[in-house]
């Protein structure tokens, strides 16, 4: 945090992150802010170049895609939901995957994603009875 006039202020209150601002700068921050963004239906069809109506048929195809609801029942992505959208977007209009062969796909690297993930674990564990 800074003064009027430039200076640095370290408050005891937000000193983590004056620290963070300070040796990462604002950059980094504002990545930590947006994991938590959300995004209503609209925004995220814009940010996507798509109509909303397709990500509503989309929720119905991917099992992947549910996105949490308000009190209102208004739609919310995540990041997360951004991300896969993405990649269903990918798959169908730029791979040209019918939405059975995208479902597919999806399904085949979350399987092998859980595979990877457990080969990790193992070879951590490995490393530290290595280094022990």
């Amino acid at each position: 945090m800074r003064n009027s006039k430039g200076w640095l202020i370290f408050s005891r209150r937000n000193y983590l992150w004056d620290f963070l601002d300070f040796f990462t700068g604002p950059v980094m921050l504002e990545n930590m802010a947006r994991e938590k963004q959300t995004f209503k239906i609209g925004q995220a069809a814009e940010l996507l170049e798509l109509e909303t109506y397709v990500l509503r048929f989309w929720e119905n195809e991917f099992p992947q895609l549910r996105p949490m609801r308000t009190p209102k029942g208004q739609r919310l992505y995540t990041e997360e939901h951004i991300r896969i959208l993405r990649r269903i977007k990918k798959l169908l209009y730029h791979d040209k995957l019918t939405i059975e062969g995208a479902r597919m796909r999806l399904e085949e690297e979350a399987r092998m994603s859980g595979i990877l993930s457990g080969i990790r674990e193992e070879l951590r564990r490995i490393r530290q009875i290595l280094d022990s």
